[in-house]
């Protein structure tokens, strides 16, 4: 077996999944997403094994503190998206409950 076939066998094992694959979130919750090169929050529309459609959505440029973020809602730079924005699922690094209004103005 050669490195190449472990590195697809690996691949295989990393798929993501049957479709109808169970997420902790879903429709209608608020959240922040943190994927692997920004964030965004927005109200979550729609959900399956390879998008994240978000309403009321926004770019966050910088959150500030992340713990401060998530503790109070409060965000150091922010870019709304005027129609939504659909995140790659494969990019999502961690999602969070966003228990504040969602932004909609630039900072």
């Amino acid at each position: 077996m050669t490195k190449l076939d472990d590195i697809l066998k690996l691949a295989n094992l990393l798929d993501d999944g049957p479709s109808g694959t169970q997420h902790p979130f879903g429709p209608g919750q608020k959240v922040i997403i943190r994927t692997v090169t920004h964030y965004y929050t927005g109200q979550v529309e729609s959900i399956d094994d390879h998008w994240i459609a978000l309403s009321d959505a926004a770019w966050i440029a910088d959150t500030g503190r992340w713990a401060q973020a998530l503790a109070n809602g409060t965000l150091s730079e922010i870019e709304p998206y005027p129609n939504g924005c659909w995140i790659a699922g494969g990019s999502v690094v961690d999602v969070a409950p966003w228990d504040y209004a969602l932004p909609r103005d630039s900072k």
